[in-house]
């Protein structure tokens, strides 16, 4: 998951984008961004890290004027496509920096897509999917960015949810919607547009829901909904009358509850990004077939939770790969002396990054020669950090071992870091 923030109407807006990031922050947060629109182009701010990180940057530099921008857009990443770094940040721009556009979701065909528009002469600064909507709608603009935006997402596949500025038509945010959540906040004389509620709740109550295959146009002075074909649609206004901990709950009584009915989605999220044309799709993860073969088998390590986590995770492997899989409570396993060497996998699964028995149990296999892979939703604890990790750290995504280097496979609302 990412997050998504836009604002167009007569008030300063960088505040407020901040401040709707900050309710998105749970979506995504190891790097986040803004672009303002200002004095006829952009101002753009990314940093990685959480988002005090991008406070941190915005607070030291960019233009003065930049503070009265009345019109922009807002991300926070969780990477799917391209490391952990400054380059793959939203929000995401064409050659010439008049197109912006911040993403959630997954583009399928970006490569092909990327391939072509090189072709074309379009020169990628990043390694993520999400630049290419931005050449694709530069290539496609001639005037009208509503126009660009159709032809753009007849060509995309995928699941995501986009929103685009363009500098000839500052005041114009568009978004576009093909499975990802996005929703539209109204406003008197501004409007918002976010991948949830929480985003805009302090600024008003009243919004409007982005349908599946839907186009949006926010103005300050109102919104148009139309369909991929370009067809008007009728779109209402709600009122929301949840308090802002019922809306960060999503309705639910307790976000336990929420979180257990958002598992579905969490998995589907988890492998969308690597099925493709029936197949899977596990790029180069730096382990051959042949040392994927040499595994005589998989011992997962974990406590509470994450130990009943890791029991479906047996179930599955062995469905799946007819690997034999061992399950173990972190705790004994790193008081004993188990049988472990080169050929085992040791999956270590901890939420923090910094629960002890598991980290201790993955010390210990590690220094058996097993290869070890992490598991955690926290990014900058002790497992994404040396001597779990032994090179460069993938965010939201899993990653597999070789002696030296990590390569990431799939996308993850945890993390996962491998070493040997």
């Amino acid at each position: 998951m990412c997050g998504i923030v836009g604002y167009t109407g007569t008030r300063p807006c960088r505040e407020i984008l901040l401040a709707g990031l900050e309710k998105l922050e749970y979506r995504g947060y190891d790097s986040a961004g803004i672009s303002l629109v200002h004095e006829g182009g952009f101002d753009s701010v990314r940093s990685v890290g959480n988002l005090s990180a991008l406070r941190g940057a915005v607070d030291g530099g960019g233009p003065a004027g930049a503070a009265q921008a009345v019109a922009g857009i807002g991300h926070t990443r969780w990477a799917t496509h391209g490391r952990v770094t400054e380059a793959n940040c939203h929000p995401h721009v064409d050659d010439e920096g008049r197109v912006h556009v911040v993403m959630n979701g997954i583009i399928e065909n970006w490569t092909d897509l990327k391939a072509e528009l090189a072709a074309n002469g379009a020169r990628f600064t990043s390694d993520t999917d999400t630049e290419v909507i931005a050449h694709l709608i530069a290539d496609l603009y001639d005037g009208d960015l509503v126009e660009a935006v159709r032809g753009a997402y007849a060509r995309l596949r995928g699941h995501y949810a986009f929103v685009v500025l363009h500098a000839d038509e500052p005041e114009i945010l568009v978004g576009a919607r093909k499975e990802c959540p996005l929703v539209v906040g109204v406003g008197d004389g501004e409007n918002f547009i976010a991948s949830a509620i929480p985003a805009f709740l302090a600024d008003t109550r009243r919004m409007q829901l982005v349908e599946n295959g839907e186009i949006v146009v926010v103005t300050p002075g109102g919104t148009r909904f139309l369909d991929a074909e370009g067809a008007p649609l009728e779109r209402g206004v709600e009122d929301v009358d949840w308090d802002q901990e019922t809306a960060e709950k999503a309705g639910y009584e307790t976000f336990m509850l929420k979180e257990i009915h958002e598992q579905p989605d969490a998995v589907a999220e988890t492998v969308a990004d690597r099925l493709a044309h029936g197949t899977v799709e596990l790029g180069d993860i730096g382990v051959s077939d042949d040392e994927l073969r040499e595994l005589r088998r998989v011992v997962i390590v974990a406590c509470g939770t994450s130990y009943h986590a890791g029991l479906l995770g047996r179930y599955a492997i062995e469905a799946w790969s007819r690997v034999p899989v061992e399950m173990d409570v972190a705790s004994e396993f790193r008081y004993r002396d188990p049988v472990i060497d080169g050929r085992d996998l040791v999956i270590g699964i901890t939420q923090s990054g910094e629960t002890a028995d598991p980290l201790a149990a993955m010390r210990l296999a590690r220094g058996k020669g097993a290869r070890v892979l992490a598991v955690t939703n926290v990014m900058g604890s002790q497992v994404t950090r040396p001597p779990f990790s032994l090179a460069r750290r993938m965010a939201a995504s899993v990653s597999a071992v070789s002696p030296d280097w990590v390569m990431p496979i799939t996308r993850s609302r945890s993390s996962i870091t491998g070493s040997r």
